[in-house]
Order: C-alpha cells, then sequence, then structure tokens
C-alpha cells in the first residue's frame, strides 16, 4: 500500500495514577531521520522507542514528543538528613555559647535548614514504565500509518489518473507520427514537382523514398514511445506493490522524463512537439508528488 511520508498520531494513556502522551509527525526526507524529545527520567529509553518505531516508520523526517505525569500518591516522599541535623544543631550550641546569646533553636526551625529534610521521587519500576510508554508509542504509530495510508492512497488515485493522461498523450504520439512522415513525402514531392514544372525532367522516385527514409529515421521516436508505455507501466506496479516504493517511482520519473525529452528534441512537428511538451508536464507533476511517497 502507497504510503505518504507526512503523517501525524497522538495517544494519550493513563494507568495507575501515570498519564504518557506520544505524538508523532512527519514531512518528507530521503531516509529516515527520527528526532525524539521525552522528559530526562525517560532518556533510558530512547533507544528501544526508536527500535519500535522503526518497525512502522522505514523514511521521513520524524519528530516525536513524550510526555509523562506521575499523579499517583507514591510519586515522591520526604527525607531527613539526621547527620547533617546534629551538625547544624552542635554550630547554633557553640555560637550560644561563644557570643552568649540564648539557645532559641526549635524543630521547626532547625527543619527549615538547608537539606535537612528533602523530598525525593520514589524509584520507578522500569519494566512497568517502559511497558506503558511501548503501549503509548505503539497505539501512536498506528495511527500515524494509517494517516500516511488515507493521503498515500489520495496521492495514488491522483498518480493513476496522469499516468492515463500520460497513456493517451503516448497514443496520439504513436498515430500521427506516421502523418508527419507522409506529410514531409507528398510535400517533397509537390515541391520537387514544382521545380521541375516546364521542364522535360521527371522527379527521380527512387531519391524521393531515400530523402523520406533519412527524415523519417530522423524523426522516428518508436523507440522512446515504447520506453514510456514501458515506464508507465512499471509505476503502476510500483503503486501496487507493500513497503516504501517512493526511491523507486522517483527514479522511474527521471527515466520518464529522459524519454519525453528525446521525444520533443526529435519531434519534427507542432503537434507532437506539444504533446511532448504535455507530457514533460505530467512527468514534473508526478515527480512532485512521488517525493510525498515513503
Amino acid at each position: 500500500m502507497v504510503k505518504s511520508m507526512t503523517g501525524f498520531g497522538r495517544t494519550e494513556t493513563e494507568e495507575n495514577g501515570r498519564r504518557m502522551a506520544v505524538e508523532i509527525k512527519a514531512v518528507n526526507h530521503r531516509y529516515l531521520d527520527e528526532n525524539i524529545k521525552m522528559p530526562r527520567n525517560l532518556a533510558q529509553f530512547e533507544a528501544a522507542l526508536r527500535n519500535v518505531l522503526k518497525e512502522y516508520i522505514e523514511r521521513g523526517k520524524i519528530d516525536v514528543y513524550v510526555s509523562f505525569e506521575d499523579l499517583s500518591e507514591k510519586a515522591c516522599s520526604v527525607r531527613y538528613n539526621k547527620h547533617l541535623a546534629e551538625e547544624y544543631l552542635g554550630y547554633l550550641k557553640q555560637m550560644a555559647e561563644d557570643f552568649g546569646l540564648e539557645n532559641d533553636i526549635r524543630v521547626s526551625s532547625l527543619s527549615r535548614y538547608p537539606d535537612v529534610l528533602t523530598t525525593a521521587d520514589e524509584a520507578e519500576d522500569e519494566d512497568e514504565l517502559w511497558q506503558l510508554l511501548e503501549k503509548t508509542a505503539r497505539s501512536s504509530a498506528e495511527k500515524f500509518v494509517k494517516s500516511r495510508e488515507a493521503e498515500g492512497a489520495n496521492l495514488k488515485k491522483d498518480l493513476l489518473f496522469k499516468l492515463d493522461e500520460m497513456s493517451d498523450k503516448v497514443e496520439q504520439i504513436e498515430k500521427h507520427s506516421p502523418e508527419v512522415i507522409n506529410g514531409y513525402q507528398t510535400r517533397l514531392k509537390n515541391k520537387i514537382d514544382e521545380l521541375l514544372a516546364g521542364s522535360d525532367a521527371k522527379a527521380d522516385e527512387g531519391r524521393i523514398i531515400t530523402e523520406v527514409g533519412i527524415y523519417a529515421d530522423k524523426i522516428c521516436v518508436d523507440e522512446e514511445t515504447v520506453r514510456l508505455r514501458s515506464h508507465i507501466k512499471a509505476v503502476r506496479e510500483e503503486l501496487e506493490k507493500d513497503g516504501p516504493v517512493g526511491r523507486k517511482l522517483d527514479f522511474l520519473a527521471q527515466e520518464l522524463n529522459r524519454e519525453a525529452n528525446t521525444t520533443l528534441s526529435k519531434a519534427g512537428d507542432l503537434e507532437i512537439s506539444n504533446l511532448a511538451i504535455g507530457l514533460k508536464t505530467d512527468i514534473e507533476k508526478i515527480r512532485e508528488q512521488v517525493q510525498n511517497i515513503e
């Protein structure tokens, strides 16, 4: 199935007082370029998260945003540094003796001294945390892939329509080419007859046939139209395949453009020239669309 390289997916999961959200955005890129932004307490899972995303995404510039909130009651705890409190208290007593001051220290004031009481996050269960992150990331990636597939279906429809138009132009070129040669032969014979009018000389039919053959060989685009049809067929086949096809389609678009250029350079007739220009216009549109395909 054809997939666009642009897409979006977001999932938010809440379990046991923990809320995890993963958002994925992507735009065109020649290769896979992942940019992941996540909280520091989840940084150890970055490599594993990249591996999960590679199961769903093969090309594109990917921006991944991970947010996490722990709303559970055991999210943090208070810690008491008894040794530090003893040191503070000892120095306060010494200061009272040294300066003859009243020692009015109370528990409430001592507890406010730096680092006597501190808060700390409880150690997270890494397995549980990873399971929550993986579950959320996979759900977001699935939504992301569906958005790519939906846009890819529209791209495929548009490309098939353009390929039909190209096939029609190639058919018109094939039909009109013999008429160009016959017209050249008629014009050449009439010109010679006009030049020989009033004289006893006669046109050399063999020479006329030779000249027409040289001209026909010069403007013949049979090989080009055969290759154009072959490349159009190849593009259609690629559009029906599973997996990334963007690079192959880009190559085929270049080959189509090469044959259209040759056809235009050989054109010995205004109608064929216009058809070849139309082909080039269609191919350029296809090349632009192909840049959006994974």
